[in-house]
């Protein structure tokens, strides 16, 4: 009898935003790169792997064999990355796990969400049309808002945290880090309960 030999595949992507190269490191828009290497950093593994337009490591996360990705096509094209992953895979949407900024929660807050729509952000945006469903959980890592009305938002998520927003940061990345480790192990509804608010 023929065995197969194991094909190491996953059964969870985690999908973590940002932009590739220095220019954009420690930038508001790569809140979700900064979390990817937090899971990295705690199990002494880098993601470094080009694959699917990402750079990628296969770690385990509570039990789960997961595919951690940054996607390298830049933000707005990441559906580009996961799809492939997703059907390569043959990973459902519900077990698409997301990382990303949101302007719309003050700095350093988290906001678990078992599904929904992009709510304005280009990455999620790309990502619900390329896999056609918006059914996949995220965890979103608060950025803060603009600091006035006439700010441009690119120069503002692509701008740095300094001071109090950098050390609050720092903070969220490790609770970010908690809240995948959480979802993946326990579920959503866990999740949710742990982290929001």
């Amino acid at each position: 009898m023929l065995f197969q030999k194991s094909s190491g595949g996953a059964s969870w992507l985690l999908v973590c935003l940002g932009n590739p190269g220095e220019k954009y490191e420690n930038t508001r828009h790569n809140a979700g790169f900064m979390v990817a290497d937090e899971i990295g950093a705690r199990r002494n593994l880098p993601i470094q792997r080009l694959k699917f337009k990402a750079l990628t490591a296969l770690a385990e996360i509570s039990g789960e064999k997961v595919l951690v990705m940054k996607p390298v096509t830049f933000m707005n094209l990441s559906g580009e990355a996961v799809r492939p992953a997703a059907d390569f895979y043959k990973i459902p949407p519900e077990r698409v796990l997301v990382v990303s900024d949101d302007i719309a929660l003050a700095v350093g807050r988290l906001r678990i969400r078992r599904s929904g729509s992009a709510g304005g952000h280009n990455g999620l945006k790309s990502i619900i049309q390329h896999l056609g469903s918006d059914r996949f959980p995220r965890v979103r890592v608060g950025v803060g808002e603009k600091p006035h009305p006439d700010y441009d938002l690119a120069d503002w998520v692509l701008g740095r945290f300094a001071g109090e927003d950098k050390k609050a940061m720092e903070g969220a990345v490790k609770r970010a880090a908690d809240a995948v480790e959480c979802l993946i192990g326990e579920g959503c509804d866990r999740a949710m309960n742990r982290f929001n608010g």
